[in-house]
């Protein structure tokens, strides 16, 4: 780890990513942006006239999807431009230019929604004869119909579009401050290096096995959070009331309803999702238990969740040690899927190494006809050849359905978005379990298995019931504060973590630096989609080419059905809690292989 972050332009190019695959130059974009607008303009003149004819109705819906893809390029390019480096005001103002550019088309095309909803199925019946070219917009057709009782008159879908710029201030306020504005102190380790705390060198710092050092920097970081939780808890306020308003607006009777109806997912699903974890949040404390007795604690504290709980055995993985190790643990997939892995490291699919105001975490994105794009932030951990499968795994999916898909039949539903991801990770793990041979090694490995069941699904689900519970008291008119935020977050990780944690009272402020409470709703499916991600994974382990075609085609579908019917193109049923159950019942499994391990490195018996 560098003790100071590269500028921007300090980074070797070969470790960024081509955004120029997008668009050679700048004037490019503005060109696209420009077309994207003549293009809603012409869209406008269709408005009272979608009805009239079949043609009509189809050069309508042909230039919407084009406007669509063109909005979605220039949208995907900015945004990027703005996350290397968040600091740049050059990128800022291009992603508010295309934020408001968006709103604007939104505006202008308020109208289509309402009057495809106004056609009688008679004569949409007709125009599919009169125009077989229509079927190729069938999903997006059926999938308005499917919203009607949500969908409001012409008037007032495009009063709601016009709201949509000011939707996103708290989001871009949480943005700009958590990444670009908020400085750290710095540390000193155990051999005098000063070292700049940040949001991508938090986690890595917490790693480390000078106890003294983690908790300095769980303290500085923290208390730093919490300098500004007054700021936090109105830039969070803001997002739920914004949630509020869309989800009264659209007539749903809550905020989580209307955004699970959003992905056409029964509710009933994230409820057997929090009922399962309820039950098993005895395998969470037995965990924290064994973690507490692995590290020789008197005291656990959350300040050592994240250090490997196998002493004196830390492997550091180059990036190029990363790469050749994802295309030996992918290798299962196939040769074609195997190949445009390649490519993607070939080509400069990906931004590798954090730098100065650069956006923390990790994700990837992908832009129609060009190829997904992966943000990371690597630095030399296990976790982070993990986060590189992951985001691959993303990008595979993206590639798959936008290469089998036309462009708005690509659009998977966030609700399936985590499966791909997930379902590399275990895979990853299952090959480099199966080459371990000294117990330390199988133990440090295990270490990362049963710390993904805990960050996936235990602390997801915690993260769902903090937005469940603050969107309901808001919906009560309870104010959300940033004491009665804390307070809520706080007793969740005590429920969560068990008797054996002791959960520092500053943990009560880590809701105000989690980025996906801005996503409405996202986090719940990183639970169940790693459900699903352990059973095809052991699928296409155990029956190879029988599991690895049915799960491709899965990849493929895009939104041409719904998330839990698409799933089960994959053998995963997601309408019983079975998939949760049997996950957890696999984590129970790996904890008492972890508990026999012990023994044996310990020569503890007892």
């Amino acid at each position: 780890m560098n003790d100071r972050l590269l500028k921007r332009d300090e980074v070797a190019t070969e470790l960024t990513w081509r955004l120029e695959d997008i668009y050679e130059n700048e004037e490019l974009w503005e060109k696209e942006l420009q077309e994207a607008k003549e293009l809603a303009a012409k869209i406008a003149g269709f408005e009272g006239h979608l009805a009239e004819s079949a043609q009509g109705f189809y050069d309508a819906l042909r230039l919407y999807d084009d406007c669509s893809l063109k909005l979605d390029r220039v949208s995907g390019y900015s945004f990027m431009r703005q996350d290397q480096d968040t600091g740049d005001s050059h990128y800022q103002s291009l992603e508010l230019k295309v934020q408001s550019a968006a709103v604007r088309i939104s505006e202008e095309l308020a109208f289509m929604e309402p009057e495809i909803l106004d056609i009688p199925e008679d004569v949409l019946a007709r125009f599919y004869e009169e125009v077989p070219a229509i079927a190729d917009y069938d999903v997006t057709i059926r999938e308005i119909r499917r919203r009607k009782d949500h969908t409001l008159s012409k008037e007032m879908e495009q009063l709601l579009a016009s709201a949509g710029e000011m939707a996103q201030t708290a989001s871009n306020g949480f943005g700009m401050l958590a990444d670009a504005d908020l400085k750290f102190p710095s540390v000193t380790d155990r051999d005098g290096n000063e070292i700049t705390i940040s949001n991508g060198r938090f986690v890595p710092l917490q790693m480390s096995p000078d106890r003294e050092l983690r908790k300095e920097v769980f303290e500085k970081f923290y208390t730093r959070y919490g300098e500004f939780k007054n700021t936090w808890a109105a830039l969070y306020d803001g997002q739920v009331k914004q949630q509020i308003f869309y989800a009264r607006a659209r007539k749903y009777g809550s905020t989580f309803e209307a955004a699970v109806d959003e992905n056409n997912v029964d509710p009933a699903v994230c409820d057997r999702l929090i009922d399962s974890v309820h039950r098993g949040l005895g395998y969470m404390h037995r965990y924290v238990a064994l973690r507490k007795q692995m590290l020789g604690l008197d005291e656990l504290h959350m300040y050592d969740v994240y250090m490997p709980m196998v002493a004196d055995f830390d492997r550091k993985f180059t990036y190029e040690e990363a790469k050749e190790i994802s295309l030996k643990a992918l290798a299962p997939l196939g040769e074609e899927y195997l190949s445009i892995v390649k490519k993607a490291y070939e080509e400069r699919w990906i931004d590798v190494y954090e730098n100065e105001g650069k956006r923390s975490g990790a994700y990837s994105s992908g832009v129609y006809g060009v190829h997904p794009y992966m943000l990371l932030n690597y630095t030399d951990t296990l976790n982070d050849v993990f986060t590189l499968v992951h985001e691959m795994g993303h990008s595979m999916h993206t590639w798959y359905s936008e290469h089998a898909q036309s462009h708005l039949n690509s659009k998977y539903k966030i609700f399936v978005a985590e499966v791909a991801s997930t379902t590399n990770e275990i895979l990853l793990l299952e090959y480099m379990l199966s080459r371990a041979t000294d117990p330390r090694e199988r133990a440090y490995l295990l270490n990362h298995y049963l710390e993904s069941f805990k960050g996936t699904v235990y602390r997801q689900t915690m993260f769902e019931e903090f937005e469940r519970k603050t969107n309901k008291m808001a919906e009560d008119g309870i104010p959300l504060t940033a004491d009665t935020l804390c307070e809520t977050y706080l007793d969740l990780n005590k429920q969560y973590f068990g008797p054996e944690m002791v959960s520092d009272p500053l943990i009560a402020n880590e809701w105000s630096r989690i980025p996906h409470f801005y996503y409405n709703f996202y986090v719940y499916q990183y639970a169940t989609s790693f459900a699903a991600s352990v059973a095809i994974a052991h699928r296409i382990l155990e029956q190879g080419e029988a599991a690895v075609k049915p799960y491709l085609e899965f990849l493929s579908g895009g939104c041409t059905k719904d998330p839990v019917s698409l799933l089960k193109i994959a053998g995963v049923d997601l309408s019983t809690s079975e998939p949760i159950d049997e996950a957890l019942d696999v984590f129970a499994k790996a904890i008492e292989e972890m508990e026999a391990l012990h023994q044996e490195m310990t020569g503890d018996k007892a």
